[in-house]
């Protein structure tokens, strides 16, 4: 770097640092005073329950741009309120990390002493969601607390990210941003190729979605790509991953199959597939995952309908040699 500018570079990266911190809070704030006027109307018998629902319906067909306000979302806003509006002492903190921080730590932890542990971590360490949620899965919090200890040095000296840490597609609804095309990594590209190849394989494919959201609990998980296939009447999930196959891919994706059935497929659609497909370090597995209510007549027709494994596996092997080729 030119030493000549490096001031420049500080100030440029503070005030966006500043930026980020300023649209998370005002985000926050706005999650709390909905969850907080929500929570008042429903406890004054003013509203009921299904009024969320309606709301929800309501900004979706009257506001279409204004994104992140699923009945579900909206819900988690009141929960938020309910959670905190006791603990003056934690408001500060809640708006110093993005609102799939709070999710994870308000949704997860059983008290405030927890919660409170990991908002002051995930504020100071500059976590990612992906680390926060790895820290809770580990229990950090109890084996502190039991081992009586201070944290490691390796999370104390861990460089705060403010990019990192507010890399939060809420975010980017609540502004109604464009997607960040610094996030086309290997994966992205992978997963962009292979749903071209999926549409050019047959007319009975609709494309929905590329890491269509997913919201179970207080959770959000996202399927790679979503399809409709006209001739069996049903939603197919595609999920790619780039490292060795592993039994707990076809479980998360029947996990996903599930929560397509349970709140995305129309009563007269058929159960939901899906197709893992995995690239191995010597070979490509390509798996299906099919409802265990599904009758034999209506597995044979979903296998007769679907992408032959071989034809999918010879496309993966193509997408990954490409891949190497251009590094």
């Amino acid at each position: 770097m030119d030493k000549r500018f490096a001031d420049i570079i500080r100030l440029i990266k503070k005030s966006r640092a500043n930026a980020i911190k300023s649209v998370n809070a005002e985000l926050i704030n706005l999650y709390w005073n909905i969850g907080e006027y929500i929570s008042n109307k429903i406890e004054q018998a003013e509203w009921g329950d299904s009024v969320v629902i309606e709301l929800s319906k309501y900004i979706h067909e009257t506001e279409p741009e204004i994104k992140g306000f699923s009945d579900k979302n909206i819900w988690r806003m009141k929960q938020f309120y309910e959670t905190y509006k006791d603990f003056p002492k934690l408001s500060t903190l809640l708006r110093e990390i993005s609102w799939s921080h709070n999710l994870a730590i308000f949704s997860r932890c059983k008290n405030n002493e927890e919660r409170e542990f990991y908002l002051k971590l995930a504020k100071r360490e500059g976590y990612s969601f992906r680390e926060l949620d790895r820290q809770i899965s580990s229990s950090l919090f109890e084996r502190t607390m039991i081992g009586n200890s201070k944290l490691s040095t390796a999370l104390r000296d861990n460089n705060q990210d403010l990019t990192n840490t507010f890399k939060d597609s809420y975010v980017f609804e609540f502004l109604n941003l464009p997607e960040r095309h610094s996030e086309k990594d290997l994966q992205r590209g992978l997963i962009k190729q292979m749903k071209k190849f999926i549409l050019e394989l047959g007319k009975d494919f609709l494309f929905i979605g590329e890491e269509h959201k997913l919201q179970v609990g207080n959770s959000d998980f996202f399927i790679d790509l979503l399809f409709y296939h006209r001739g069996l009447q049903c939603l197919v999930a595609f999920e790619l991953k780039t490292d060795k196959f592993k039994p707990d891919h076809l479980g998360q994706l029947n996990f996903y199959l599930e929560a397509l059935d349970r709140d995305i497929k129309k009563a007269n659609e058929n159960p939901s597939i899906g197709i893992l497909l995995c690239k191995d370090k010597d070979s490509e597995v390509v798996e299906y995952a099919l409802s265990r209510s599904l009758s034999p007549t209506m597995i044979s027709d979903y296998k007769t309908q679907l992408p032959d494994k071989k034809i999918l596996q010879k496309k993966l092997h193509e997408l990954f040699d490409s891949e190497s080729d251009a590094e």
